[in-house]
């Protein structure tokens, strides 16, 4: 789909080589970022609330479209570095004024997945530093756009991709670098969470793609719930992806070949309209056809032949789970049931429970980071991705999950929509590396290094 005719139906409807980054020249002391926000909702306000925890950033600048919003980040700051942050909030590219104003040396972009590129590439032409919210485009060419930008400017970007950071993903990653289960041969992972009520939080009404919306200004059934209306795929593969993406080196040494996607039948949001609205067949939204499968999966192979499966199941009743599975010639690890099995190891055909392994192999970020990311987001991986952005910055390093990953990751979405419109006939992934994924080395997480 196009990125400008998503944001008409969506966003405004709802009103609302390796690259070794050069530092910014407009920077002559990187002990400290001068730190703007682009969108500061939910998943904003948590991050501008874990940036204020840190002694090396000034929030200098926000920028969103809901005053509201705007002025309670604005007043959060105030309370916590006494300095006065400047408010963008004059429409959907305001943002561009606060890029070229020359107060901030990065950015964190918090806005709905259509505003990423267009964001992004708009930060990076003003060699801004771009910390980037999942999920990424809505096309191929939006994954180059990116790409090329990052390039042509020397400008560092980052996808705060933070399930990399996950405790138990990252014990297994150690594990794997030590070689515990062999060589690696299939993984899973996904995103299997139940999102039917944060796509309809507000009862909100959706009309001939239009939405109108309740007092919730934090909704992300603002512009979520348009994607499951107008897209067919897997709309959020980063969670499930990442990981894998890390123990099979991918862009370092190995890379993504194909893609083949197909998806099921589309059930579970028109039966929650009308079990749970008012009014059940007759409530306005039960006449909405959702063009996004209940389960989409897609199988994925390497340049390594490596096989991947990926899950994305958002619409029906679950628990949450990202469906993990790591397997190799020695062993196997499952989260879903906190499993492990390692020959030679574990006894003979039997499961054993993964915690014992997982403390013992505890990966030395983690060991390092522990008291510090307590209190912090989503288990404390929100201290470590956001950490890992500020630290490679300051220290003028490369992105531990940079653009090619970024974009590699992105299209898997537009990839499997494709696979799916043909049948599920195969995709391939475009190269965004140019071949330099045969001599770029691994550089995420490297024992206590971000």
């Amino acid at each position: 789909m196009k990125r400008r005719n998503f944001i008409k139906d969506s966003a405004i409807t709802a009103s609302t080589f390796s690259v070794f980054p050069n530092i910014l020249s407009s920077v002559s002391d990187m002990s400290s970022v001068r730190l703007g926000f682009i969108g500061v909702g939910a998943r904003g306000m948590e991050t501008l609330e874990l940036a204020l925890r840190r002694k090396d950033i000034v929030v200098t600048a926000i920028c969103d479209i809901d005053t509201i919003h705007a002025e309670k980040a604005k007043k959060l700051v105030e309370e916590n570095q006494g300095n006065r942050p400047v408010l963008f909030t004059s429409g959907p590219y305001d943002f561009e004024n606060m890029l070229s104003a020359g107060t901030v040396d990065a950015v964190i972009i918090s806005t709905p997945w259509e505003w990423h590129t267009i964001m992004s590439v708009a930060a990076l032409k003003q060699k801004i530093a771009v910390g980037c919210e999942v999920a990424g485009a809505a096309s191929i060419e939006e994954c180059w756009q990116v790409v090329r930008a990052v390039e042509d400017y020397h400008t560092p970007f980052m996808i705060l991709e933070n399930v990399c950071y996950r405790r138990d993903v990252m014990a297994v990653l150690n594990m794997a670098r030590k070689n515990m289960f062999g060589e690696l041969i299939h993984l899973e992972g996904g995103y299997q969470h139940d999102l039917r009520e944060v796509k309809f939080n507000n009862g909100q009404q959706l009309y001939g793609g239009g939405v109108e919306f309740g007092d919730n200004g934090y909704s992300e059934a603002k512009w979520r719930t348009l994607h499951s209306v107008h897209r067919n795929g897997d709309l959020y593969p980063t969670h499930g992806i990442g990981p894998i993406s890390n123990l099979l080196h991918i862009n370092r040494g190995n890379r993504f070949t194909t893609l083949s996607s197909m998806a099921s039948k589309s059930r579970g949001l028109h039966n929650h309209i009308v079990q749970h609205s008012q009014g059940g067949l007759d409530h306005p939204n039960s006449k909405i056809k959702f063009k996004l499968g209940d389960v989409v999966v897609s199988f994925i192979q390497t340049q390594n032949e490596e096989t991947i499966v990926l899950t994305h199941d958002t619409n029906l009743p679950r628990p949450y789970s990202l469906g993990f599975r790591v397997q190799g010639t020695k062993g196997i690890w499952m989260d879903i049931n906190k499993s492990i099995y390692l020959e030679g190891m574990s006894p003979s055909h039997k499961w054993e429970t993964a915690e014992t392994y997982l403390k013992e192999f505890e990966h030395p970020l983690w060991k390092k980071y522990e008291s510090d990311a307590s209190g912090s987001g989503h288990g404390g991986m929100d201290f470590f991705v956001l950490n890992a952005f500020i630290e490679a910055l300051k220290n003028k390093e490369p992105m531990p999950l940079d653009v090619y990953d970024h974009a590699t990751w992105a299209a898997i979405t537009c990839l499997s929509e494709q696979s799916i419109q043909q049948g599920g006939m195969p995709q391939e992934f475009p190269d965004f590396t140019n071949g330099k994924w045969m001599k770029r080395k691994p550089v995420f997480a490297l024992d206590d290094r971000y």
